[in-house]
């Protein structure tokens, strides 16, 4: 077995950029890791004193929701997320998946397995939840940009939904683009917003000092005491103020860990700070200003460009969760919790700029439809908050584990420091479940499907490996055959595409059994998917010859990698194999799948129903030929039926 150099791309980032590197990298990561938290300022405060709740923006209620604010941010932000979870990192690359893989190292957990299947159903649940915050956070984020009309226009309010419909519709549009050169100006954008608003709430605070004695926790203690369950039901609109934080554990791997704790505590936490405090003052000097806090502490000259800049940092904000949810979709489909699906890259030279198309109209309708069904932030915030304390739970839970088995944490380390998170995360998903029925459930129900499907499809792959696993011939006996039989040798090189390692691949006894031929060369051909972001170049390609012109490849790529097959074979040309394109053909096999009652001995069982929906599933998904970048003209597939 002979290790081989791979000649391909990756996206690679510095582990301790400084100078100049890491000040490109920290603005840079302000407009796409910061864009949602950062636009929170827009509706957040405003949906704590909604007329829903009938919360008068009195002076002890300012002070105390103020307060629930900042240490909401303070203690989820930053102690959970930027001093503690950034350190759970798989090689760079952080979010739900990162964490399993962390747990799960080689694939050999150290857990018993039912307590190994539960942790892989949470983070699966968290990354279908995430999708639900992608479907409304550029709806959230646009709406509560555009209600500055109502402040600046009033007589134009009537014009905010169909607005923000075409903007988002624009936005979703112009993605199979890429985001290359767009992504370039979000940085800019989000420095020159963050710039902004800090020097909204310094020009308010300034009007009234008092204000920042709200910093104290005791009057966040003293609103819960003196308002009891109606604090208890506000903490769901407190909640809006960290949303997108866990944007910043999840989009580690484009900048790694210091930019992204640069940016957050010497510009975003100042300046939102700043703005909260700001919005607060403005209430104790009008309290009826609690309409709309935040556009009305511009002066009305500032309003008009203050509207236009709030709009690009929530196309910003979309973009990010739009551009996220392409990654987690990847991710998905390398790991096989996802049908394959179109991937197209839209840069020529960072690896994770991607594009999906069915990911991005399912996202656009979804967001769409929520524009129109809910119309403003107000309706939306019960639907918004769900999804991200839910990612938040999920994710404390698994860094508990990591904590102890990877950074080998004592016990009561791991307790206390988990139990502090986990309580700030319970409090905010408890608050946020009450509001179930009142638009709460958009987030939930997605999650739960997208988690059945995911589901579905990973047991009904090991359902289908395992029956073709049923009627694989070991390699030996195969070759022992072909060596006997004599069967004729024609020139160039056939390459057969084997989920498996090892036997032989049913498309390659199909084809002697019809074609009664092989070729001179012939390459059985598995790509592997690590349980790491990336595979370095020297692990990259593995070849094993098995002599009478048989060689098996295996090309392992990481999660966050895209295979390409005929790159795999320009490595095996170099050692000597030739695999000239125009002499190689490729063989692949086109299942018809047939549900049928589950047999004895079956590993996975699947109910005839979910069997129903992966046979669906599998013959919508993409095909070898496009997902391995495999030349159309050079393929031959052959048909097999397959009970299951």
């Amino acid at each position: 077995m002979f290790p081989v150099q791979h000649q391909g791309g990756g996206h690679h980032k510095d582990t301790n950029p400084t100078g100049k590197r890491l000040a490109i990298l920290t603005l840079t990561a302000l407009g796409v890791v910061y864009g949602d938290i950062g636009t929170s300022p827009l509706y957040a405060l405003k949906e704590c004193f909604s007329p829903h709740y009938g919360l008068a923006p009195t002076r002890e209620n300012v002070f105390g929701v103020l307060s629930l604010i900042v240490w909401a941010l303070t203690l989820v932000v930053t102690v959970k997320y930027v001093t503690f979870v950034l350190r759970a990192d798989n090689r760079g690359e952080g979010g739900t998946l990162a964490l399993l893989a962390l747990i799960f190292p080689k694939r050999s957990p150290d857990a018993p397995a039912a307590r190994g299947r539960w942790l892989v159903a949470l983070a699966l649940f968290g990354t279908a939840l995430l999708y639900g915050d992608g479907i409304i956070t550029p709806a959230m984020s646009v709406l509560g940009a555009l209600e500055g009309i109502q402040i600046a226009t009033p007589t134009l309010s009537r014009y905010i939904v169909p607005l923000a419909v075409l903007i988002l519709a624009v936005l979703f549009a112009v993605q199979r683009f890429g985001t290359d050169r767009v992504g370039k100006a979000f940085g800019p954008i989000m420095l020159a917003w963050f710039v902004a608003i800090a020097v909204l709430g310094v020009n308010s605070v300034r009007q009234d000092l008092s204000i920042l004695a709200a910093v104290n926790p005791l009057y966040g203690v003293a609103f819960a005491k003196a308002h009891g369950t109606l604090a208890f039901f506000v903490l769901g609109s407190v909640v809006l103020v960290v949303t997108g934080g866990e944007a910043l554990y999840a989009d580690m791997g484009h900048f790694g860990r210091k930019p992204i704790r640069a940016a957050w505590l010497w510009l975003v936490f100042p300046a939102l700070l700043l703005n909260y405090f700001g919005q607060g003052a403005l209430l104790l000097r009008a309290p009826e200003a609690a309409e709309n806090p935040f556009f009305l502490l511009a002066p009305k000259p500032f309003l008009l460009p203050l509207l236009a800049l709030a709009t690009m940092a929530a196309i910003v904000a979309s973009q990010a969760l739009i551009s996220g949810a392409f990654s987690i979709t990847r991710q998905g489909i390398q790991l096989g919790y996802v049908p394959r699906l179109e991937i197209r890259h839209t840069s020529v030279t960072e690896e994770g700029q991607i594009y999906i198309p069915e990911v991005n109209w399912f996202i656009a309708v979804g967001c769409l439809l929520v524009v129109v069904a809910f119309k403003n932030t107000s309706n939306l915030g019960a639907a918004y908050g769900i999804a991200v304390t839910g990612t938040m739970f999920i994710t404390t839970l698994l860094f508990d584990v990591v904590a102890r088995l990877r950074f080998r944490w004592e016990s009561w380390k791991a307790t206390t420091v988990t139990s502090i998170f986990l309580i700030v995360d319970v409090a905010f998903l408890a608050a946020n479940l009450v509001k179930v029925q009142n638009g709460g459930w958009v987030p939930l129900v997605l999650g739960i499907m997208l988690f059945l499907l995911m589901m579905t499809w990973k047991r009904g792959r090991i359902l289908l490996t395992q029956r073709l696993a049923d009627g694989t011939m070991p390699i030996s006996l195969f070759l022992e055959g072909v060596e006997k039989s004599s069967v004729h040798r024609v020139t160039g090189t056939a390459v057969f595409m084997t989920g498996s390692d090892d036997g032989v691949p049913a498309v390659l006894l199909h084809h002697l059994k019809h074609n009664k031929v092989l070729h001179e060369r012939v390459l059985l051909v598995s790509v592997k998917t690590a349980d790491v972001p990336e595979t370095s170049a020297a692990e990259r390609v593995r070849v094993t010859s098995l002599g009478h012109g048989f060689w098996r490849v295996v090309a392992s790529y990481g999660f966050m990698q895209t295979p390409n097959v005929p790159n795999v074979l320009e490595v095996v040309d170099q050692m000597g194999i030739r695999c000239k394109p125009m002499e190689t053909s490729y063989f692949l096999g086109r299942e018809r799948l047939i549900p049928v009652a589950a047999r004895a001995g079956d590993r996975i069982v699947l109910s005839r129903w979910r069997k129903i929906v992966f046979a669906i599933m599998a013959r919508n998904a993409r095909s070898a030929t496009e997902f391995f970048c495999i030349p159309p003209n050079r393929v031959v597939e052959l048909g097999t039926q397959i009970e299951f």
